[in-house]
C-alpha cells in the first residue's frame, strides 16, 4: 500500500456473491481502502467482480488470500454453511473480521469462532443491517433514555417472501440448521434484545410448522415465546414461507414495545410504498444462479440491504459498511452487533427449533448448548 500520510486499509473479501459484491463495490469508493483482495470458489463470479471494483488480488483459495501481508481486515460473506473454516484463518492471520450472520450453522463450531476471537483479542463484528436503519437507532435512543419507563412486554412478528429460503437452501444438502430463525429469524431476534439490553432470557416455548417448504428441505414458520430474567415477556414470530409472488422483496416486520408508562408500535412492512405494472419487477433477493419468478407488485424500499439510485446501493447496508471501514481506520464506535451477540443469537434461535421439537419449555441455563446438541441428534437421528 503507498504511504499517503493517513492510514489506509488492506481488505480481503471471502465470498463474492450478492453480499460480498454489495461491500467490495463500497470498498473500491471508500478513500480509506488501499488494497482489495477477492476470494470465492465460483472462478467466474470472483473474476467478474475483480474486474468491477478492480480488486489487486483473486483467488479461490482462502489461504492464499489471507497469508498476504497487505490484508489488515476481512469480510466473510461465504454461504452460511461455509464460514467456519475462513473465520478461523483470518482469526489466525489477526485481521479486523466483519462475518456476516450467523458465526456459523453449526452451535460448536459457532462456540470455537467466539473462543478464538476472544482470546485473539479481534475486532470483530457480525453483519446485522437493520441497526443502521434510521428508526431502529431513533427507537434504541428512545428507549434508553427511559421514554417509556421499563419495558414490560415485547410482540416481534416477521413476514418473508419465500424467495430467500428456496434460494439459501438450495445450494446445500446440509439443511438440517437452516430454519426461519437461524438464516432470518435472526434479525428480528438481534433487533429485539438490542433493543431489550439488559433484560435476559430465561426460558423458551416454541411451536413450528412445516407444510409448504418441507419438500426444500426447511420449516415455514417457528412461533415462540421468551420469559426474560426480570419477567418480561417476548414473543417472537417468523414465517418465511409466504409466496414467491408476495409484494413484499424480502422482510416484513412489525414490533411492539410496552412499557410501564407508554408504548412504542413499530410498523416496517414497507406498505406505504407500492408499485404495482404490467411489468415484470424481479425479486429483491436474487444470489447468483437464482431465477426469481415474475413479480407484477412491490413493496418498495422492503429489501434490508437498501435500494439502487444511480448505480449505487443507498440504504443500511451502505452505513453500516462505511461505518466498519471508518471503524477500521479512525477506531469510532458504533452500532454493530458483536461476536458475542452473534453467537447468543444463533444458540437461541437454536434453542427456538429444539423447544418446537420437543414441544417442551426450554430452560436457557449454563448447560444449554450441550441441551441443544443432544435435541439436534435426535431430530437428525429421527429424520434418517
Amino acid at each position: 500500500m503507498t504511504n499517503t500520510g493517513k492510514k489506509e486499509i488492506g481488505l480481503a473479501i471471502i465470498g463474492c456473491g450478492a453480499i460480498g459484491r454489495i461491500r467490495a463495490i463500497m470498498a473500491r469508493d471508500y478513500p480509506g481502502i488501499g488494497w482489495i483482495g477477492l476470494c470465492d470458489i465460483d472462478t467466474e463470479l470472483g473474476k467478474s467482480l475483480q474486474q468491477d471494483t478492480n480488486a489487486d488480488f483473486f483467488t479461490d483459495d482462502y489461504n492464499k488470500l489471507l497469508s498476504r501481508s497487505e490484508v489488515d481486515a476481512v469480510i466473510i460473506a461465504t454461504d452460511e454453511n461455509h464460514h467456519f473454516g475462513p473465520t478461523m484463518a483470518a482469526i489466525e492471520a489477526g485481521a479486523s473480521l466483519f462475518i456476516e450472520k450467523p458465526l456459523a450453522t453449526d452451535i460448536q463450531e459457532s462456540a470455537k469462532i467466539l473462543a478464538a476471537i476472544e482470546a485473539a483479542e479481534i475486532d470483530a463484528v457480525m453483519g446485522y443491517t437493520q441497526r443502521f436503519r434510521r428508526r431502529f437507532l431513533t427507537v434504541k435512543q428512545r428507549l434508553q433514555d427511559g421514554r417509556i419507563g421499563d419495558v414490560t412486554s415485547v410482540v416481534t412478528r416477521a413476514f418473508m417472501n419465500s424467495m430467500v429460503p428456496i434460494a439459501t437452501v438450495r445450494r446445500t444438502n446440509e439443511r438440517q440448521n437452516l430454519t426461519p430463525m437461524v438464516v432470518s429469524g435472526t434479525h428480528s431476534l438481534d433487533m429485539s434484545l438490542w433493543l431489550l439490553e439488559g433484560k435476559t432470557p430465561a426460558q423458551i416455548f416454541a411451536k413450528s410448522v412445516d407444510k409448504s417448504l418441507s419438500q426444500y428441505g426447511t420449516k415455514d414458520a417457528t412461533f415462540g415465546i421468551f420469559t426474560m430474567d426480570d419477567g418480561t415477556i417476548f414473543s417472537m414470530n417468523i414465517s418465511w414461507a409466504l409466496p414467491q409472488v408476495w409484494p413484499g422483496s424480502v422482510y416484513g416486520l412489525e414490533i411492539g414495545i410496552v412499557g410501564t408508562e407508554g408504548v412504542i408500535d413499530i410498523e416496517d412492512t414497507h406498505r406505504d410504498l407500492v408499485l404495482a405494472s404490467t411489468k415484470s419487477q424481479g425479486g429483491g433477493y436474487v444470489p447468483h444462479g437464482f431465477e426469481p419468478p415474475q413479480r407484477h407488485v412491490d413493496f418498495l424500499t422492503s429489501y434490508p440491504p437498501g435500494d439502487i439510485y444511480g448505480g449505487q446501493l443507498w440504504g443500511p447496508m451502505r452505513e453500516e459498511t462505511n461505518s466498519w471501514y471508518q471503524r477500521l481506520i479512525t477506531g469510532q464506535s458504533t452500532p454493530h452487533a458483536t461476536a458475542k451477540d452473534g453467537h447468543r443469537n444463533l444458540v437461541l434461535t437454536m434453542a427456538m427449533d429444539a423447544s418446537a421439537f420437543t414441544g417442551e419449555a426450554i430452560d436457557l441455563t449454563d448447560n444449554l448448548e450441550s441441551h441443544i446438541l443432544e435435541i439436534q441428534s435426535s431430530v437428525k437421528t429421527k429424520g434418517q
